[in-house]
């Protein structure tokens, strides 16, 4: 039996919503940042993308004059969040639409980690004949 068919797509859903998870915590940290710019992860797109846990599209410099694409330790599909009414001092970040963001992310998260735990008994059930 091959695990990950038996789990599916779940376990890269667990893993985009723990990184979605940070992005938004980092947000709300940075709300009276000045300056600072509210990102996001769109989960649909970076599912999508995902073929497995550690594939990644990269973009490769050939050139020094080259831009980067980025830390390599940001998750993909991470971009800037359109303000609806950015603040004065050029900060993104709209504190009520993160915590509702949190919250969503929160729930989906769980839900997720409760589907793989009912997947792992069923599957320890089929091991021990119990």
């Amino acid at each position: 039996m091959n695990l990950d068919a038996y789990i599916g797509i779940h376990a890269d859903a667990l893993r985009v919503r723990a990184q979605r998870t940070e992005v938004l915590a980092r947000n709300l940290a940075n709300a009276d940042t000045p300056g600072y710019q509210a990102r996001d992860i769109d989960f649909r797109e970076v599912l999508a993308q995902t073929g497995g846990a550690d594939r990644r599209v990269t973009l490769a410099t050939t050139d020094a004059r080259h831009i980067g694409a980025g830390s390599a330790n940001e998750p993909p599909g991470l971009k800037y969040r359109v303000p609806l009414a950015p603040s004065v001092d050029g900060n993104t970040v709209d504190v009520q639409l993160e915590q509702a963001a949190f919250a969503e992310n929160a729930v989906r998260f769980q839900a997720t980690l409760t589907f793989l735990a009912s997947r792992f008994r069923g599957l320890l059930t089929a091991i021990t004949g119990q």
